[in-house]
């Protein structure tokens, strides 16, 4: 059984480092790649409320059909947001992670350090060289 979720895109950088961070913490969690297997209706509700930032806080924008859309008009109810996130996932900010400790959108990837249940176990550096976590497990202050 797994205790931690990642909702993943595998092209994403930030979703890369935020899996590698999960795993340096020795678990291995579910992987639900949501381009290939979006959520439904009520897990993504669920998403959204668990992260108590709102619908807005979840939308993409970069890449995605968000300003073809229209989807910065005040207009649209969350329901319909969420509508639109369903029909186009790639509207689906990532990475999503849920833990025991909670749920959160992890960007920057290291956000997922403070919703992960066990320490770091050792050195983790970004893909773009950017350091994280010492060889002691210890979060390295950004720089």
């Amino acid at each position: 059984m797994h205790t931690i979720t990642i909702f993943h895109n595998p092209a994403c950088g930030t979703s890369r480092n935020t899996l590698a961070l999960i795993r340096n913490s020795g678990e291995e969690p579910e992987v639900i790649e949501y381009l290939r297997t979006p959520p439904d209706r009520a897990t993504l509700q669920g998403l959204v409320a668990a992260t108590g930032n709102g619908v807005r806080a979840l939308l993409r924008r970069k890449g995605t059909p968000y300003d073809a859309l229209g989807l910065d008009d005040p207009q649209w109810t969350d329901a319909q947001l969420i509508d639109f996130m369903l029909q186009h996932p790639i509207l689906i900010n990532r990475p999503i992670v849920v833990t025991p400790l909670g749920t959160r959108l992890c960007r920057p990837s290291e956000l997922v350090l403070d919703i992960l249940p066990n320490p770091q176990r050792g050195a983790f550096v970004k893909e773009d060289g950017e350091p994280v976590v010492d060889a002691n497990g210890r979060r390295v202050a950004p720089g």
